[in-house]
């Protein structure tokens, strides 16, 4: 910010007369204030030493006014203050003068009809004052009207405590309380006034009655709330009333303003608004050309500011409560956090909105007025040029289009009106053919005739899909906005699937499946529409994978990932990852559902990316698997120390408790739809705690498999527990060890060669650590094991027969799980010697590992590691295409297959 030019009593007329009507006494006033930030000023000290000298309570009030206003423009335009204070030491100001006087209105209103009780119970009532617009954000001007909706609890009436008290209803009561609270306010006497107050924003507006119960709220909100009031009520903060009562009305409002899907369908709403009040700024510059510089509602204005931080409000605050803040400048750093607007678009749209409201209270000093109009009189733009730093008016009007003109652009870039971007969507290609009236065979052949022209090959198929589509019943019961917006997305694919995808069929199948399943969420079809982009990415996927496609069917809400590439396609940060679910998780705390559908929210959202990554080949089978594998232990971390938190009668904060992985989490191989194979190991004196820890365990397999409106997490598989499906849900430490001595099958030594402690104490997981070492490197009998691994695996090869010509790269002979058993009866067998071997390392290292210390000849244990590398890699990609085996030509794997029966017969010497 450039310093003023001016001092303050030679730019604000306001200031000069202010000061002129009582000197020194008010210049030494304000010079003494100003030593000091402003927003910390002690208001009541300073309005007693007004009432003190006589004066009535709204004199006093008015006077204190007067002098904060005087000292912000001295201390402003001296360069002392910056936005921050001098927005908040005004805010801070309307608050205490809302809370003082209607605290001293009540007493007198009280006094003369008793105390407002309700009629359901003997509670008093108090009137609650929503703070809305500037006020609620936090962010008020020098000389701002105050947006203001009054609310009480309950209906009832008063309750006289004094003869003489006239009783009237809570209705009446609070009605006249709001009335003489206003005049307080906004009446002007000798000193000014207070505040200017508007009621514009109540239910039903200037028509509606002055004050509502709660109750009268939510059925208003319910039946006739409107887009615009979802963005009004977004600042709403409650100034007076009861917490209980403060908390029943946010209770009711939240879901008005924030829906719990991403509303996609908000963009379309503001920007209607958005035009209405250009509209209506236009009209206002036709009558009064002088007022063409308008820095609030003018194109590229403060208005547009606020606009665009409350889009992503809107759409995303009912998921993501930090979203909730109700101040434009905190929302803009937020946003950049959450990664939905680039540091360098928030620092230009902050410098932007601080020259626009710097600006603003500018044109508010010259005069103590509500305006918001660079004045047309040359002498007092000039006034307003030089309060800004400037010379000439000439300089500042070009240094404001700057600002307008990025704001403008940045507006545009996500409010402009995206059908115009592909006007062929808009032309109904395949709107008519459908919609004749003519029988099937002619419908399909009109159908036929427009996809040819696109690039379709197999265009009779195609027509009958998306004939089928549009015959739904689903489709049929849409609205007609909703039906002209689905096939206005159809028409804009068609081309993109014929000429980019390797089965235009097959994906324009998997398309239309999506489209129908998300056909009645306008909120998604509003996505689609206002980013074109997000289709092309979408198309891509489809054609890419039947699975993803599958799971972006289950799970719509993740189209909102399509939206950045950069986030989609950014590396896991996990420490950024596990901050964000922990922090939301502790806001969501009390509500159970909440925290388990979050938890769902971010497993299936980061998954979704590694998709993405996936599809595109940034990921190695490995990589992806390292990925899967950290972010189910992160969740199942946090869902532990929740299920916990949640639980009664808990003996600390901390449970001694912890989650040991075993299978594909284990050994760090997870998939997409692997199940989870775990066990619950506690180490805790409590009288209660067997019991407890069972609770917990039960809990966090409920918090896991549950479906809930967002799906499900992972199954869950605990039978690889002690003793199995007849044992204990939990072990302690020292039964579990004693088991795995005493009483553990070697199976179950095979399956603790990938295990490792996953989530939960950590001083348990070392022990455990130990353990699984110690029981790891124990020596064995080879024949007694051979013949033990041997029958495992002639159970499992029984338990998945495969009639079919191909080979089954997991389970038949010469697959990977001939190459694990191998991997497990060598670190079973050489552990006690070669202590390296129970190492958590994966397959993969463990056969090369195994190489390099001489357990399997030279060249043999990295030729079968590339195979198990390579084998893992075409399951990945024939499991991706939804196929329910992954079996391939026996003749495509050939050679393969014979190297990984030569490992089995160098291991087992033996042939097979």
């Amino acid at each position: 910010m450039i310093p003023s030019l001016l001092p303050a009593e030679a730019a604000s007329r306001f200031y000069m007369h202010w000061v002129n009507a009582d000197q020194p006494v008010r210049q030494k006033q304000v010079e003494l204030l100003s030593q000091h930030n402003l927003s910390t000023l002690d208001f009541t000290a300073l309005l007693q030493n007004e009432t003190s000298s006589g004066f009535t309570l709204a004199r006093a009030m008015r006077r204190l006014r007067n002098l904060v206003i005087a000292s912000l423009i001295y201390r402003d335009l001296g360069g002392k203050a910056d936005l921050d204070e001098v927005v908040s030491t005004m805010t801070a100001f309307a608050e205490f003068a809302i809370r003082t006087q209607t605290r001293a209105l009540t007493e007198e209103m009280i006094a003369a009809h008793g105390t407002p009780m309700s009629a359901t119970s003997d509670e008093e009532q108090e009137l609650i004052v929503l703070g809305m617009g500037k006020l609620g954000g936090g962010e008020l001007n020098v000389s701002s009207d105050v947006d203001l909706i009054f609310v009480y609890p309950e209906n009832g009436d008063t309750h006289p405590s004094e003869p003489g008290q006239r009783p009237l209803s809570n209705q009446e009561f609070f009605t006249r309380l709001g009335k003489r609270l206003i005049n307080a306010l906004s009446e002007i006497s000798e000193d000014g006034f207070v505040f200017r107050v508007d009621m514009a924003l109540r239910p039903n507006g200037t028509s509606g009655p002055l004050v509502s119960s709660i109750n009268a709220v939510e059925q208003y909100l319910i039946v006739q709330g409107r887009e615009w009031e979802r963005y009004a009520w977004i600042k709403a903060r409650p100034l007076t009333g009861r917490k209980k009562d403060i908390a029943a009305l946010e209770s009711i409002v939240l879901p008005f303003v924030y829906r719990r899907y991403l509303d996609y369908g908000v963009i379309d709403a503001i920007r209607t608004m958005h035009h209405q009040i250009r509209a209506e700024v236009l009209r206002q510059e036709k009558m009064h050309p002088e007022r063409n510089n308008n820095v609030k509602l003018g194109r590229g204005g403060i208005r547009e500011i606020e606009f665009l931080t409350q889009m992503f409000q809107l759409i995303r605050g009912g998921r993501d409560v930090s979203l909730r803040n109700r101040s434009t400048r905190e929302i803009l750093h937020i946003l950049v956090g959450k990664r939905q607007i680039g540091q360098d678009i928030s620092d230009q749209l902050l410098d932007s909105y601080t020259f626009l409201r710097n600006l603003e209270h500018r044109l508010q000093y010259l005069d103590d007025a509500q305006t918001h109009v660079l004045p047309a009189n040359l002498d007092d733009k000039t006034l307003v040029a030089n309060m800004m730093g400037y010379t000439r008016s000439e300089n500042l009007l070009q240094e404001l289009q700057k600002h307008r003109a990025f704001v403008a652009a940045q507006f545009d870039e996500i409010f402009s009106d995206k059908s115009a971007v592909a006007p062929e969507a808009s032309q109904t290609v395949l709107y008519q053919p459908i919609l004749i009236n003519q029988e099937e065979n002619e419908q399909l052949a009109a159908i036929e005739a427009k996809l040819g022209p696109l690039g379709f090959t197999e265009t009779r198929p195609a027509a009958q899909r998306i004939l089928a589509l549009w015959k739904a019943n689903r489709i049929q019961s849409l609205s007609d906005n909703s039906r002209n917006r689905l096939m206005s997305l159809i028409n804009l694919v068609l081309p993109q699937i014929a000429n980019t995808c390797a089965n235009p069929l097959l994906s324009l199948s998997r398309l239309l499946d999506f489209f129908e399943s998300i056909a009645r969420r306008s909120a998604y079809l509003s996505l689609l529409t206002e980013y074109p982009a997000t289709l092309g990415r979408l198309i891509r996927m489809m054609d890419a994978s039947d699975w993803a496609a599958q799971y972006l069917t289950r799970h719509p809400i993740l189209l909102d990932e399509l939206l950045d590439v950069r986030t989609l396609l950014a590396p896991p940060d996990w420490p950024g990852f596990t901050a964000e679910l922990d922090n939301q998780l502790a806001i969501e705390r009390g509500d159970t559902e909440r925290q388990m559908d979050f938890l769902r929210d971010m497993h299936h959202a980061q998954l979704f990316r590694l998709l993405a990554q996936d599809l595109e080949g940034v990921l190695t089978v490995e990589h992806l698997a390292d990925h899967l594998s950290k972010l189910a232990d992160i969740i199942i971390e946090a869902t532990i120390r929740e299920a916990w938190l949640a639980m009664p009668n808990r003996h600390t904060d901390t449970p001694r408790f912890a989650v040991i992985a075993y299978g594909k989490l284990g050994g760090k191989e997870l998939g997409y739809a692997s199940d989870l194979d775990l066990i619950f190991l506690y180490e805790d004196d409590h009288v209660d705690a067997p019991m407890l820890y069972a609770r917990l365990a039960q809990r966090f397999i409920t918090w896991m498999t549950s479906p809930t409106s967002a799906g499900r997490l992972f199954d869950v598989d605990i039978a690889l527990r002690p003793d199995g499906a007849s044992g204990l849900m939990v072990s302690s430490l020292a039964s579990f060890e004693k088991y795995q001595k005493a009483s553990a099958w070697t199976w179950e030594h095979q399956a603790l060669t990938r295990a490792r402690f996953c989530a939960g104490d950590e001083s348990i997981g070392e022990r455990f650590e130990a353990i699984r070492n110690d029981i790891l490197r124990q020596p064995r009998d080879a024949a007694s094991v051979q013949h033990d691994v041997f029958s495992i695996r002639q159970k499992m090869h029984d338990a998945h027969p495969n009639r079919s010509a191909l080979f089954d790269l997991k389970h038949d002979t010469g697959g990977m799980i001939d190459i694990e058993f191998a991997v497990q009866y060598l670190v079973l067998m050489h552990a006690k010697t070669c202590p390296e071997l129970t190492g958590n390392i994966g397959n993969i290292a463990l056969l090369v590992l195994c190489e390099k210390i001489g357990l399997i000849p030279a060249g043999l244990g990295q030729a079968v590691a590339d195979i198990y590398r390579n084998f893992r890699r075409r399951q990945h990609q024939i499991r991706m295409q939804g196929a329910e085996f992954s079996r391939v030509a026996p003749e495509m794997v050939e050679e393969e297959i014979a190297k990984v029966r030569e490992l089995w017969d160098t291991v087992f010497s033996v042939k097979r």
